[in-house]
């Protein structure tokens, strides 16, 4: 049963060069194994010397928070998805990456914060009114990088890229030591009604009558397939609709008619019903009905048929025409004076004129043609340092117009690129002291003004060079010559009519007097009780509404002891173009060594989305553990049995 060869037979046998072979690949298992684990703990040892290398380079996330981001694809929008990479970016960061933050508002910290800090920046971004473009971004970062004394910046750009705002070619100058990494968050292809503009066709708000508003509004993107019904509310009530019917060039322009009864402040709203963006259905206008604005004209000689039938083609105008011999001494009942064909102020119509523009009202004087201009130079002393020094008798076509003058920029919607400016037969050389606060609204190509306000004190004075008729030259049956009356007039009355754009840097004139140092204008609105920046100008202040406030509405105006003005803010019309870039064709052209377009798919730093598709630490615990797997199958494997 038991014979004692009975265990040779079991007896496994090993040639020694086996036993070799062996012992080698289970240390080379052990080893690669320790190896692979040691360099999956030691990743963030290294992430720090990587972080080391480019310490000295900020990194600049910017997120358009505009209200193009506000796009649906799906159930989120596009600033909610610009977000969500912005945050993966910080998430997988290496450790101790310190970010800024830019969104068109304003940077979140001028300096570089913790992952954490801009973390909860970012979830807190909601959208702004405000707008910039790659150029200001560009810029802003410049400043940063200057300021921390870095060698340059890595700039994430996430944004829909639309043709507004992000230009076809890059500006290698605003790109300089910034590297940048485009993010596009775009939407499907969507259509967008808009209301472009909208204006009174007449300069005043009538009570009891009828008033026509004409809209324009324009289509951005594909054709609509439902109808859109423009609606015109007033405090409210419905007073008119229509629906748009756009042409080839996508747009439409319609009149609307509606009456108010009363003078006070009347809110004004147009609305779109474009379901596919909301943003920008409303536009708002604020609008009051006043007596009819006075006009006096004081004539030397026949009276000007031309200012009479500018003045008289509405009924927003009260004109009275007198003889400059039998002028009153008292002007303070007229908003806009104006002083035709004169060749010469004696000292008493020159005081009167001061006093005039003491009280802060608008004087306009179209001189007559005289060699003896001296003759208007002693009373143009009494208001300021303002004199004739010559005439010249040259045809010359005014070459610029001043389009951030008062009288232009309230006024046109747009001014035509190829719009003819008037022509002079002959005029007058003016020129001022630093004192008469000259400003050329029309100009000559040799630098004399054809047109010009001077505020020598609270009013504004208005100077032509050349006459009033067309033997002087076609200023007066030209483009600009009605509505710059109009602008005159209305500059020393209160203000009427205001349609403001949100995050615009263009001002409000308010002809406030009671408003002084103690004496603040306030904002009101929509919860808010905010100072926006304001500084005098002639008769009134200059009011910076579209900076203060981002959120459309309707807004009040107001000091202690001061008249309430009611402003209605819209949404910038830029934003409701959505036409986007093509990101293969900027892939084209913005290239170079510092400009790059990453995939967001990956998680972790955008510099090198390839190697980031999976983390090098989860790499090497695989591999380790694969190590570890193979050593355990050769310990477990048994050799071959020799027979006995």
């Amino acid at each position: 049963m038991f014979p004692h060869t009975r265990f040779l037979k079991n007896i496994q046998l090993n040639s020694q060069k086996q036993s070799q072979v062996r012992y080698k690949l289970l240390l080379t298992m052990r080893l690669l194994f320790l190896a692979f684990l040691i360099l999956a703990f030691a990743q963030p040892f290294f992430n720090s010397n990587t972080g080391k290398t480019t310490g000295n380079r900020l990194q600049i996330i910017y997120i358009d928070n505009s209200w193009s981001m506000s796009v649906k694809k799906g159930a989120r929008t596009m600033l909610d998805m610009a977000k969500e990479n912005a945050a993966r970016q910080i998430k997988y960061a290496a450790p101790g990456t310190r970010f800024i933050l830019i969104t068109n508002d304003k940077p979140a910290s001028f300096r570089p914060e913790p992952a954490d800090k801009v973390f909860a920046a970012i979830n807190a971004l909601d959208f702004s009114s405000a707008t910039k473009t790659v150029a200001q971004v560009a810029a802003t970062a410049q400043s940063m990088v200057q300021n921390e004394t870095n060698t340059g910046a890595d700039l994430y750009y996430y944004s829909d890229f639309q043709q507004t705002s992000f230009p076809a070619v890059p500006d290698t100058q605003v790109m300089k030591n910034i590297s940048f990494y485009g993010l596009p968050v775009q939407a499907e292809e969507v259509q967008d009604v808009y209301i472009d503009t909208a204006y009174l066709t007449i300069p005043v708000l009538q009570t009891g009558k009828n008033n026509s508003l004409v809209v324009h509004t324009k289509l951005s993107g594909k054709n609509v397939k439902e109808a859109v019904v423009l609606q015109l509310t007033v405090n409210g009530q419905v007073k008119s609709a229509a629906t748009l019917n756009f042409n080839d060039r996508k747009e439409c322009i319609d009149t609307l008619s509606f009456q108010v009864n009363d003078a006070s402040w009347q809110q004004i709203q147009l609305t779109v019903n474009d379901a596919a963006v909301r943003f920008d259905d409303t536009f708002r206008i604020s609008a009051r009905s006043s007596s009819n604005l006075a006009i006096m004209v004081l004539n030397e000689g026949q009276p000007n048929p031309y200012l009479q039938a500018a003045f008289r083609a509405y009924n927003g105008f009260r004109l009275n025409q007198l003889d400059v011999t039998t002028a009153p001494k008292e002007w303070n009942n007229y908003n806009l004076v104006i002083l035709n064909g004169i060749t010469h102020i004696d000292d008493a119509l020159g005081k009167t004129m001061d006093n005039a523009l003491q009280a802060g009202q608008s004087i306009c004087i179209f001189p007559g043609r005289t060699n003896n201009f001296a003759a208007i130079n002693d009373g143009l002393k009494q208001v300021g340092d303002i004199r004739i020094n010559g005439i010249d008798t040259a045809v010359q076509t005014a070459s610029s117009l001043q389009q951030g003058s008062a009288l232009v920029k309230d006024l046109f919607e747009k001014i035509p690129d190829n719009v003819q400016l008037p022509v002079a037969n002959w005029h007058y050389s003016i020129s001022a002291g630093l004192n008469a606060n000259q400003q050329s609204v029309l100009s000559f190509r040799s630098g004399d003004p054809m047109l010009a306000r001077y505020t020598p004190s609270r009013g504004q004075l208005y100077i032509c060079a050349t006459a009033a008729d067309l033997q002087s030259g076609n200023f007066p049956g030209s483009y600009f010559f009605a509505p710059f009356l109009y602008q005159m007039a209305m500059q020393s009355a209160s203000g009427n009519i205001y349609a403001v754009t949100a995050g615009s840097q263009q001002s409000v004139y308010l002809p406030l007097t009671n408003v002084t140092e103690r004496n603040t204008l306030h904002l009101y609105g929509r919860g808010t009780d905010i100072i926006p920046a304001q500084r005098p100008n002639a008769a009134g202040l200059d009011v910076a509404v579209g900076q203060a406030v981002q959120q459309p509405g309707f807004y009040q105006l107001a000091a202690p002891q001061s008249d309430t003005t009611l402003i209605g803010l819209n949404q910038d019309k830029l934003e409701s173009q959505i036409e986007y870039r093509n990101i293969s064709d900027l892939k084209s052209s913005w290239k170079g060594k510092n400009i790059f377009w990453p995939d967001m798919s990956h998680s972790g730093s955008y510099k090198d989305a390839s190697a980031n598709n999976f983390p090098l630490w989860k790499i090497c615990v695989i591999l380790a553990l694969l190590m570890l797997a193979v050593e355990t199958w050769l310990l477990a494997r048994q050799p071959k049995t020799a027979n006995a």
